[in-house]
Formats: C-alpha cells, structure tokens, sequence
C-alpha cells in the first residue's frame, strides 16, 4: 500500500498539490492542457510517481542532491515505466501487417490507408512512452503507398475509357488530394486527441531528401499543409504537431540542385509558421559526418535528441571498416542534468576545487543511469507490443512474456547541463559573447568524463545541452535558497538553456550563430541553435541564414513571436491587441526551447512563469 512507502507528510504534500492542479492547473509542461479532466488525472498521478521514485529509487545522497538542486533527474514520473524519446520504425511494423492491441492490421494498400494507420499507430505506441516521438524520413516512408495508389487510381481511369496520358493526369491529382488529406488528418489527430501521459503526443516527423516524384510531392505537400494553417475560412492558424524537421543536403537542396524547388517550400513555411526545423546532412561534424560516410540520417527525437551511434556488428565501436551504424528503432532513457551555478558556487563556498565537485555529481548520474539499465531491462515486451514485439524498436520483435534486455544496449542514456551562461558569470561576471573560455573548458571536461565512463561501463551515454522549460525558474529557486541573488546568475527569475547566449544580448543572428558555434559539438546528444528575427524580416535574410546554419552543420530554428486574431481572423508578428478589430482575444504561437507552444490562448498562457519572463525579454532568441 502507498503508506507503507510514503509517510504523513508526504501524503499532505501530495494532497496540496492535487488540490492546487484541480482547481488552479499545472504549467511545468507546455505540452498539456490542465484544464481537462484527463490531464488533471495525470498530472496527479505523475505527482505520486515522482515521490514514490525519489522515496524508493534514489539513495540518499541523491535525494539531497535533486531537492537542493545539483543535479535534475527529468521525468521522474515515468522513467521507471518506459522509454523516453525515440526514431519509431514505422516501416518495420507495416510491413507484412502487424498485431495492435489483440487486433491484426493488413499492410495498407494505399496512400489514404496507411496515413490512417501511421496515425494509429502513433497515438497508440507514443502513449507507451514519454518525450518525443520522431517518424524518421516521412517522404520515403510514403513513397511505396503513392506508388500504388497511383496504379490504382490509372487503372480504374483507364477503365472507364480515359486515355493514357488523361488517365496519368488524373490519377496524380487523386494521389495528391490523398497526400494533402493525409497531412491535414495527421494535423488534427496529433493536435487533438491526447495520449494516456494526458498530453498531447510530442510527434515530429523529418523530411527533405527523397528525389522521387511522390517522395518530393510527399515533402511539399507536409509544407504547404502546415503554411495553409486549419480552422473556419479566414481564421486559419498553424498547429503545433507534428513538429516539422527539414534534412537538408547541399548536393539536394543548394542552388540549382534537383531538390531547391523544395528547400524554397521550406524557406516560405518557416517564415510564416516558425517551422520546419533544418537540420544539416552536409555540412560540419558529428551529424553531417555519418550521414557522408553511411549515407545514415540522424533525425532528432522530439525538440533536440540526438543518438549516439550503435553499430550493426561491433556495437558501441564499429568492428571493422564494412561495419554500419542504424539510428532508426532506436531510443534513451532518460536523462540527468547538471546544474552548473550551482555545483561552481559549492566549490567555492567550500574552498574545493570546482571540476572535483563537478565529478562527484557526474558519478552520481554515472549511477542513477546504471540503475535505471538494470530496472528497465526486466521490463516485458508486452508493456509496448508495438515497441517490443512488433519492430517499433530495433530488435523488437520479442514474444510477449521476454524481457526488454537486448533491446537496452543500443538505449542511450544522457548527462545534460544548464545554465553555461550563467557559469561563466558566476566565474568571471562575463556572459558568452563577452568571454566563453571557462564555459568551453567545462564542456571539454564533461565530455571527457563522459568518454571514459561509456568506454568503463559498455552504455551509451551521451552529453544533453538541457532545454530547461519548468527547469529555468526553478533552478533560480534553488540557487537563491543556497547562494543569494548574483547579478547575471540569480537576479532574473529564469537561466538560460543549455549553451545558449542569454535571450537579453543585443547580437545579430549571424553574431549568435558564431557564438554559439564552439559548444556545438561538444552536445552531441541534444542540441540546436536558433535565432529570433525582428519583425521587419524578409525571406532573403531566412534564406541566407539558413544556409549560412546548415553549412555550418546546424539543427536550426527560426523564432518568430505569431500572432493570431480569434475574432476577426488578422494575423501578424507579436501583437497584442489586434489592429484591425481592437479584440485581446488572441491565439500567441512562441518557440519554447526547442519546439513550439501556446504563450497565450483563450485568455490564458500554456507556459509557466519564468518562461513568460524569458520570452518578454527575449532579444537575440
């Protein structure tokens, strides 16, 4: 019974905060809409789950550590009941049919089945799981299913006595009704019908690099669905899922390549939608790298995963110069981040030296990673029959009653770090732009470490740059609890992300983007770079930029602050009142680290506290 492991005080807590989420709501994730029922449920239940983790997981050590706030262990309400982000193989589970919830599915047979059974799919298997859910490579995945939609749609033409070249022309149109029906359903399932975790299910789908002519038409159609926005007739808006990540290749995309018809679809959608993401196959390291040397795409899972590699045959290191990496199937664990200031400030307080201190916490997430491997593995397969028996995961095609073991080796587990900015203040009262030397050491130390225990333990772990949401405040609370108010630390009410320069400096995109260039490789398992445009942006300055981020080998955003009018229908960039109609009644679309959420809708924000504060002061992001 829940007594037995959680003592009066805790149940008192636990009460407080159910009637705090009942009738006030909960905005730690953007992602959820506390308003419903649904979600008021999970919310409270996710509330029993971390205290429960922390009481029964954690030692005590690591307790002290969380609740002062050293180190962050995210998602402590589900990392003991599943996965957290992944590159779903949705092609494996297609093919050849598949079971789904005691129920047999066919291959589909053609293009409007298989968007309705992708959507199925997704909703079902990312309700299993918590963080993002990425369908790798959607324009190749489709393919096969235009094909022979396409042959379906000539055939029956034909038949009805059209002419061969009448009967092509008209069984495209119906092919590319199908695929724009496609995108619109998976637009209205995604952003409207939550999962079991009481959010909506965080999807992205990647795209870009297919040349053949229902791959491309697949790519095009993604865009201009979401630039076209749903809702009545004068009233459209973009949604948030999926999210939308462009691969782009300069031998594709560059001027005067096969694909730049494409790449300019991408150019007008971010514009006016925030999204795609653009994510480089071509240019600099670790990413542009394999995708060179294998031709392997690394799609980002969810607002900034990345997979270390796994080969086929060696594992961790490849075995031989034939040997391959596979990214698609696979997921991680989990992740544990460190809290810079913090840790640098007890050095000093202590008189210890700052990077001795900072090993004993990365030991310490050394060993909450190991423990989580060991509790997972003895996890079923049918806890996520999509996932384990039916090749959503690499190597999943398991029986029911096996264990999940041999699907961890290839599982990454991550250390993630906040807050560089403010270490370098707290170091030497300098920010990035104005000196990045102890922040880029810091870094180069971690990844260090990070090497050595990989290499010791045989896992796959990974450096995580934090995209703190929730995080940024409450890492403020902590440090000022211990250490006081610190200008350029704790003397706002948020910390910056991962290795970004503060939101506040009055730098270009193009300074930001060399600013933020150093710390890009040293955050191979999370990372992107984005910059904010002012409102007298042109598509000339996004396209230039874009280019300029994807030969430097970026995962890049572009921030706009949208704006939509729910009265009258008026769209523009960061109103506040609408100018046409005078209504306050709007829909306010902001980049939040790394994906896209509500600032303000139906009267009220999605976002909690300290990130309405950030995106208020908001200058270069």
């Amino acid at each position: 019974m829940i007594k037995d492991f959680i003592n009066k005080e805790q149940l008192d807590d636990m009460f407080r905060t159910s009637q705090s989420i009942l009738y006030i709501g909960d905005k730690e994730n953007s992602n959820m809409d506390s308003a419903l029922v649904s979600t008021k449920r999970s919310l409270l239940l996710n509330h029993l789950n971390r205290e429960l983790y922390k009481e029964n997981f954690l030692n005590d050590d690591e307790r002290e550590a969380l609740n002062d706030g050293y180190i962050y262990i995210h998602d402590m309400s589900a990392r003991l009941d599943t996965m957290n982000c992944c590159l779903f193989d949705i092609k494996d589970v297609l093919k050849g049919g598949f079971e789904m919830s005691n129920i047999w599915y066919n291959e589909p047979k053609t293009l409007d089945t298989v968007f309705d059974v992708i959507g199925d799919i997704v909703l079902s298997a990312a309700g299993q799981q918590y963080g993002g859910f990425t369908v790798p490579n959607v324009d190749l995945l489709l393919e096969p299913y235009a094909e022979k939609s396409y042959e379906k749609y000539l055939n029956i033409y034909k038949e009805h006595g059209l002419s061969y070249k009448e009967s092509e022309l008209e069984a495209f149109r119906n092919v590319e009704n199908d695929m724009r029906q496609g995108f619109q359903g998976w637009e209205y399932k995604f952003n409207t019908v939550s999962s079991s975790r009481g959010d909506y299910p965080f999807t992205t789908i990647t795209f870009g690099t297919g040349t053949g002519r229902f791959a491309k038409l697949a790519s095009i159609t993604a865009l201009r669905v979401r630039r076209n926005g749903q809702g009545l007739k004068g009233k459209k808006k973009p949604v948030l899922y999926p999210k939308l990540v462009f691969l782009y290749d300069e031998d594709l995309h560059g001027k005067g390549a096969e694909l730049e018809d494409v790449f300019e679809e991408g150019i007008l959608t971010s514009a006016k939608t925030m999204y795609p993401d653009w994510l480089s196959l071509s240019g600099e390291g670790y990413i542009a790298s394999i995708y060179k040397t294998y031709g392997e795409i690394i799609s980002p899972m969810g607002c900034r995963a990345f997979l270390s590699p796994w080969y086929e045959r060696g594992g961790i290191k490849p075995a031989d110069g034939e040997d391959k990496p596979v990214y698609i199937g696979r997921f991680n664990i989990g992740v544990v981040s460190l809290n810079l200031p913090m840790i640098y400030a007890k050095a000093d307080a202590e008189k210890k030296d700052f990077y001795e201190v900072l090993d004993y916490y990365l030991e310490m997430i050394r060993g909450v990673h190991i423990r989580t491997y060991e509790y997972l593995g003895n996890m079923k397969a049918s806890s996520n029959p999509l996932a384990y028996t039916q090749g959503g995961f690499y190597g999943g095609h398991l029986n029911y009653d096996e264990k999940i073991e041999p699907l961890l080796k290839s599982a990454t587990a991550s250390f993630g770090y906040t807050a560089l900015n403010e270490l370098q203040n707290l170091y030497n009262g300098c920010s990035l732009t104005e000196d990045s030397d102890f922040a880029y050491e810091t870094l180069l130390h971690i990844n260090r470490v990070v090497e050595r225990f990989k290499e010791e333990d045989g896992h796959l772990y990974a450096i995580y740059g934090t995209p703190a949401e929730n995080l940024c405040g409450l890492q403020v609370k902590q440090f000022r609890a211990k250490y006081g108010i610190i200008k350029g630390v704790s003397d706002r009410e948020y910390v910056s992300n991962s290795f970004h320069c503060h939101v506040t400096e009055d730098i270009t995109p193009i300074e930001k983007q060399d600013y933020e260039r150093r710390f890009w490789e040293l955050s191979n398992g999370g990372k992107i770079q984005y910059v904010k445009y002012p409102i007298d942006y042109n598509l000339e300055a996004i396209r230039i930029l874009v280019r300029r981020a994807m030969a430097y080998g970026y995962y890049e955003g572009v921030n706009l602050s949208l704006s939509y009018c729910d009265d009258c229908g008026h769209e523009e960039l960061d109103m506040d009142r609408c100018p046409s109609c005078g209504s306050t009644n709007l829909t306010k679309i902001e980049r939040m680290n790394g994906y896209l959420s509500y600032s303000r809708v139906k009267g009220d924000t999605r976002l909690n506290h300290a990130k309405m504060a950030e995106i208020k002061e908001r200058v270069s992001m």
